[in-house]
C-alpha cells in the first residue's frame, strides 16, 4: 500500500445514547472523547443516536407510521386485509 493516501483506521468503542449497549470496532472516525474497554485499554469513543440495541427493526418493535392513510389505500386497491401476509 501507498503511504499517505489511506485514511487513519483504528479501533473505536460504539456506544448507544439511549441504553448502555456498547461495542468494539473499527473505523475513520475521530473523536475528542475517550473511555476504556473491558479489556484495559483506552479507545475513542462514539456515541450513536441509536443502535442494534435500541432500533426498531432489531428490536421487534417497529411499527409503521402512516399518517395519509398510504398503506389502507393500497391494501383496498389490491383486496388484501390489514396484517394478511403473502
Amino acid at each position: 500500500m501507498k503511504d499517505g493516501i489511506h485514511p487513519d483506521y483504528h479501533y473505536v468503542i460504539f456506544k448507544d445514547a439511549s441504553s448502555d449497549f456498547a461495542f468494539l470496532g473499527r473505523s475513520t472516525l475521530k473523536s475528542e472523547k475517550t473511555t476504556t474497554w473491558t479489556d484495559g485499554k483506552e479507545y475513542p469513543l462514539f456515541i450513536s443516536e441509536i443502535t442494534s440495541d435500541t432500533h426498531p427493526f432489531f428490536t421487534g418493535k417497529q411499527k409503521i407510521v402512516d399518517t395519509e392513510g398510504r398503506v389502507e389505500k393500497f391494501l383496498q386497491k389490491y383486496g388484501m386485509k390489514t396484517g394478511a401476509k403473502k
